[in-house]
């Protein structure tokens, strides 16, 4: 029976989003000011459904896109934390390694290590996200 409990619980653990750093971000945002505005006069999901990239403390998500954010770490002398994440896409699984930086209170900027091979695929991972005020995940 203690074997079955210790696995229960070791299962809820490894289920459990990433702890959050202090002061990490909390809220919604996309990639303009415009998107979210349209989430809002829309919904997320219509936006998402479009294509966009949405970024919160749980990752990135997009409709056939994902990074999931396992390890949050904060910088100690600028307002930016280290993270580390598992992303997929259909057939592809990839981890990559951010930094999350607070450009301004309605702004921040990632920078992905991981290279982007394809110029289509622009930036990657990388890229300004704006705090959309009043716009929830789904």
């Amino acid at each position: 029976m203690a074997l079955r409990s210790s696995l229960c619980i070791s299962m809820l653990v490894a289920a459990s989003p990433a702890p959050a750093a202090e002061d990490f971000i909390e809220g919604v945002y996309l990639q303009s000011e415009e998107l979210c505005a349209q989430a809002k006069k829309d919904t997320l999901q219509t936006v998402i459904e479009a294509g966009n990239i949405v970024l919160s403390a749980r990752g990135l998500e997009s409709i056939e896109y994902n990074c999931e954010f396992l390890e949050i770490t904060k910088a100690t002398r600028s307002p930016s934390w280290a993270v580390t994440a598992i992303c997929q896409e259909p057939g592809y699984l990839f981890p990559d390694v951010l930094s999350v930086t607070q450009m301004s209170p309605k702004q921040v900027d990632l920078v992905s290590v991981r290279p982007v091979d394809d110029e289509s695929e622009a930036s990657g991972n990388s890229g300004s996200y704006f705090l959309c005020d009043g716009v929830a995940l789904p």
